[in-house]
């Protein structure tokens, strides 16, 4: 039995064009991907609307799926209609009100040499609910974050703006090194030692009003979540700009916030600088933002994006996938699960 502590609300998953009870099992465990994170994927949500669950920007996601999985010349054996389908499907399946996806596109079982020349590809959609990534507390009161000294691949080594499985082991070593040193994330620099992004979330500083990031020439992904915040930014009227990030930037910014599908906008309020490890820990300068509290501008954006992935916002309809094709199918499926109203006050921001 497979425990689901980690994954609530799961029941079936998508393989292949099936679906599949939880606790089958699909790969063997010499598929290529197993040995050399041969995959692409992407992290989705979907959130409680009253009309149902909604996928934000679910064309954008899958359009991106498609661009990683070109690079790593994985060919999709579905089309893009179909995987959204399957994506909507995976949420009516499990009776999610609000959820995450993760399609997994990956070489399977076939040889092991490097080049995967007898391994077919394969794809597999999973659904379950996952609350706030950095924590609840995190949202509401920012998080703390240590500026490590290692690098982050560089976009003369690999591409570095698509979503490759294999690429996650760094982040992998360097959040888990964070949370085991007693803070929330790491934050990578590039080898121009300029800031980067995360383990999986990118950065937006603010300085006298004005929103900035950075682009993909700087070590990250170009985020659907950092983009629709950029937008929303213009549109209450608040000035952005696409540029290098310094670590003195990072440092003296105003407020600074990340943003991800599963970090949304979270808060950073305190940033440890440990990029010269000769000093023992208790001796890593560590520098607050701002007021130490989440500011103004990035609670202003918090809650707009909180009511747009909730539908609260016809501005922004057009972001939004439903899972059920009707309100009242959402209501039936769910048994009374749903309960989210457009007139509902959002109140966490």
């Amino acid at each position: 039995m497979f425990d689901t502590t980690y994954f609530p609300g799961a029941k079936r998953y998508w393989h292949n064009g099936q679906m599949y009870d939880w606790q089958t099992r699909q790969v063997h465990v010499m598929s290529h991907v197993l040995h050399y994170g041969s995959s692409v994927f992407e992290g989705i949500r979907a959130y409680e609307t009253e009309c149902g669950p909604a996928i934000f920007r679910l064309p954008e996601h899958i359009d991106r799926f498609f661009y990683s999985a070109s690079v790593v010349n994985l060919e999709s054996p579905y089309t893009k209609a179909e995987i959204m389908e399957a994506c909507r499907l995976i949420v009516r399946e499990n009776r999610l009100a609000s959820a995450y996806i993760r399609p997994n596109l990956f070489f399977g079982y076939g040889n092991l040499g490097l080049t995967p020349k007898a391994c077919p590809a394969e794809l597999t959609v999973g659904a379950w609910e996952w609350g706030a990534y950095l924590g609840a507390e995190g949202l509401e009161k920012g998080v703390h974050v240590i500026l490590t000294p290692y690098k982050r691949f560089h976009p003369s080594q690999i591409n570095a703006s698509v979503k490759l499985g294999g690429l996650y082991v760094q982040s992998n070593i360097y959040a888990t090194e964070a949370r085991r040193l007693g803070y929330d994330e790491c934050i990578f620099l590039n080898l121009e030692n300029r800031v980067a992004e995360g383990a999986g979330e990118n950065i937006i500083i603010v300085k006298d009003g004005m929103v900035i990031t950075n682009d993909r020439s700087e070590s990250i992904l170009e985020g659907i979540t950092r983009t629709t915040i950029l937008e929303l930014a213009e549109d209450l009227g608040y000035p952005t700009r696409i540029a290098p990030i310094t670590v003195d930037d990072f440092l003296g910014a105003d407020e600074v916030f990340f943003t991800g599908t599963a970090a949304e906008v979270t808060p950073i309020t305190r940033i440890t600088d440990s990029r010269n490890r000769e000093l023992p820990q208790e001796e890593w300068p560590v520098h607050v933002i701002g007021e130490g509290k989440p500011g103004p501008l990035t609670l202003q954006l918090a809650k707009l994006y909180s009511e747009v992935v909730r539908g609260m916002n016809p501005n922004y309809e057009k972001w939004l996938t439903y899972a059920f094709d009707s309100k009242e199918e959402a209501q039936k499926a769910l048994n009374g699960k749903l309960k989210f109203s457009r007139k509902e006050r959002i109140t966490k921001f």
